[in-house]
């Protein structure tokens, strides 16, 4: 019957579970409520699994957005771009805010003076556009860092080879470059196979032209050449091969008889990739009837492969294969929509003309010549101060349409930390619920589960139940709160109020 299922101090103190014994799980919750509560002569009488684990996680996200503590946190150094992407699991945030060098945090508030519309394209008569003939994607000709809406394979480090240098995906000088070694094991003649991939938004588009620049891998002493591919797929490589590893080799069966990782299942599946071997290098292109045709898709993917093969055996000495190395490089990539556009389309991207504008100046926080909106409105006079204003930590606007947070440009370079919610479900492992709150989770469920009955009994006993979640809710609050009347008196002592003890 005890609760820590005869695991020693031993076992916990050297584990990995730390501080786990205050939470239950939910797949806890669901069975120890159905014990409690459905049964012969119980408040329920019957009632499917299903529907009492549907019920929980409802519970579990209501309570997790004002009743659970918030918990999650991400922090990032702001990059040029004045952006963070927002966490996956995100629902609405708690603080903002960016940490000195002394780790103290300086809370940000939001703006309310600025936005980031979606900016429509226009003729030189303020006509709307629908454009045809355009190239698409994102830093296609590889002039910034591989950084979103680029992803990229993890590169073997030397562990994984037998080669005793790592494997490299770079962009020197605008160039995205593979350089890759032997692959120890299975098939010691070849590389691992790498991708990197951008997903795209074709919604309203039909057909897609693809051109690039690339360079294969030429044949040397120990080296036989390099195999690099370029195509448009319809299937994400993330559901494949998110980490880089478990990569396909050149002997496996799935790539017969060319390179093809089950990701490169192009949509014009005749000749829907461009590909270099052995010493290629020349600008390659789908066009016209090669083009591929997008009609069915709301997103596709371009997707960049890479390998190299050498003439190594098992025989072969160590110090060979520790100087090998193969190359592969593309560029200059042109994704084309030549169809004419039946949406609405942006000239500027993701970023409006109103947003560049407000995040080129200097915030409106920290001077005092803008004509609508100064720091110091009344020529330094305290009254009139918006009090939104009279601060210079910055500002930030989530913008919900890209899913980004943008920031004001006097925080590019600083570190910030955002403080979330989530809703509790995005893993088992946070499926969990504060023993402080579990008669909550047992009174919300029974009551969601009587109140959608039609039973007349059930729909009779829901307004108690009612009531009762409403006390549970209310108790789990104040417990949760957490206030010691110890750290309250400290506060107080602090004011100018004399407090004996």
């Amino acid at each position: 019957m005890g609760l820590l299922d005869n695991q020693t101090q031993q076992q916990y103190y050297q584990g990995n579970d730390l501080g786990n014994y205050q939470f239950t799980s939910l797949d806890d919750i669901i069975t120890q409520f159905e014990i409690a509560y459905v049964g012969e002569g119980k408040i329920i009488q019957k009632v499917k699994r299903a529907d009492i684990a549907f019920h929980a996680q409802r519970a579990l996200q209501e309570l997790s957005f004002d009743t659970f503590k918030s918990t999650k946190a991400q922090e990032i150094v702001v990059p040029a771009s004045l952006q963070m992407i927002l966490p996956h699991d995100y629902v609405n945030y708690t603080k903002i805010s960016w940490s000195d060098s002394a780790g103290i945090k300086h809370p940000l508030y939001p703006t309310s003076s600025t936005s980031n519309p979606f900016s429509i394209t226009q003729d030189t008569d303020g006509n709307y556009v629908f454009p045809s003939n355009f190239a698409i994607g994102v830093n296609m000709d590889f002039s910034n860092p591989l950084q979103p809406p680029w992803l990229a394979n993890t590169p073997a480090q030397h562990a994984y080879n037998q080669s005793t240098q790592n494997d490299t995906i770079t962009i020197p000088g605008g160039l995205l470059t593979f350089t890759q070694h032997v692959q120890k094991g299975f098939d010691w003649n070849q590389s691992k196979i790498y991708s990197v991939w951008q997903e795209i938004d074709v919604t309203g588009m039909s057909v897609l032209e693809l051109s690039a620049l690339g360079s294969a891998q030429p044949a040397a002493t120990d080296t036989v050449g390099g195999t690099l591919k370029i195509g448009i797929t319809g299937i994400s490589p993330n559901d494949y091969n998110p980490n880089g590893y478990n990569t396909v080799y050149s002997n496996s069966s799935q790539l017969s008889p060319s390179l093809n990782p089950p990701w490169l299942q192009t949509l014009n599946a005749s000749d829907g990739y461009l590909e270099w071997v052995n010493g290629e290098s020349s600008t390659e292109e789908l066009v016209d009837n090669d083009a591929v045709d997008v009609s069915g898709y709301e997103k596709i993917y371009v997707v960049i492969t890479s390998r190299s093969s050498f003439s190594t055996t098992n025989t072969t000495p160590q110090a060979t294969f520790a100087a090998l190395a193969a190359t592969n490089t593309i560029d200059d990539i042109v994704v084309t929509n030549t169809s004419s556009m039946s949406t609405l389309s942006s000239g500027t991207g993701e970023l409006s003309a109103t947003w560049n504008n407000y995040k080129s100046g200097t915030p409106s926080e920290n001077q005092d010549d803008y004509q609508d909106d100064t720091y110091w409105k009344m020529n330094g006079n305290r009254y009139g101060l918006d009090p939104q204003h009279a601060q210079a930590n910055g500002s930030f606007y989530i913008d919900q349409r890209i899913g980004k947070i943008h920031f004001s440009s006097n925080i590019s370079g600083k570190t910030v930390i955002l403080d979330y919610i989530s809703d509790s479900l995005g893993s088992d492992e946070e499926m969990q619920v504060h023993k402080f709150a579990e008669e909550a989770m047992y009174k919300c469920i029974a009551h969601a589960i009587l109140s959608t009955s039609s039973s007349q009994i059930h729909q009779q006993l829901a307004p108690r139940f009612k009531k009762e979640r409403f006390a549970a809710v209310r108790t789990a609050k104040l417990r949760l709160s957490n206030i010691k009347l110890e750290e309250l008196t400290q506060i107080l002592r602090g004011k100018s109020k004399q407090i004996k003890h």
